[in-house]
């Protein structure tokens, strides 16, 4: 029976959690390249979200243990500290013994985050290319004015629907406005540069999320 019991608690995999945090660190930093002490300061929201994602994901589940020691036997799974049951979304939907319906979560959150990081290559190589001389205006800069900010909104919405917690959720609006800041910063640097170019752009591109039609 321990040994069952042990088998089950399918945490405490601190290899997992720093294997993941530096994956998509790396890549994040990448695209995104912070410099400034203020571009430094949103990745450390980003950071922040990151590191709680994975350390509740495989580490050790808080929020399991807050629901769980809240709600007591009402819970609404026997063994909540079983992989399976950590998808939140899933056991209050009563559907967490379904492996289909675990499948369709991880095939849903999984392509929302292949998106994002997508969005952040293809908003970096545009960004690199033109290397700070000129206004960069076609490609996916010509449906939105922040594709690797909006990269970074669509990885973390994906992770959100694919394990939920408390940090996560708490985090995630503090991760929002603080990248909304630096955005709306960094398009004052650019209008004083470009001047009234960057101005008919503004008003002809959204900001975050894409306008598709004319």
């Amino acid at each position: 029976m321990h040994g069952e019991s042990m088998g089950s608690f399918a945490y405490g995999m601190w290899t997992v959690v720093i294997f993941n945090i530096g994956l998509f660190l790396f890549f994040a930093i990448s695209f995104i390249e912070p410099k400034k002490k203020f571009e430094w300061g949103s990745m450390g929201a980003f950071i922040g979200f990151i590191v709680a994602l994975f350390t509740e994901m495989y580490g050790f589940p808080l929020t399991i243990y807050l629901l769980s020691g809240w709600m007591g036997q009402s819970y609404p799974v026997l063994n909540p500290f079983s992989h399976p049951h950590g998808h939140l979304w899933l056991v209050f939907l009563g559907l967490g013994d379904s492996h289909l319906a675990m499948s369709i979560l991880h095939i849903v959150s999984n392509l929302i985050i292949f998106g994002g990081l997508l969005l952040l290559h293809q908003g970096w190589k545009l960004i690199h290319e033109a290397n700070g001389q000129d206004l960069v205006t076609e490609g996916i800069y010509s449906k939105i004015r922040h594709p690797q900010y909006s990269g970074l909104f669509l990885i973390t919405i994906g992770f959100l629907i694919q394990w939920p917690s408390v940090s996560t959720i708490v985090m995630w609006p503090i991760l929002m406005f603080a990248y909304y800041k630096l955005a709306m910063r960094e398009e004052r640097d650019v209008e004083r540069k470009f001047g009234e170019s960057y101005q008919k752009y503004k008003e002809s591109v959204p900001a975050f999320i894409p306008k598709f039609s004319n």
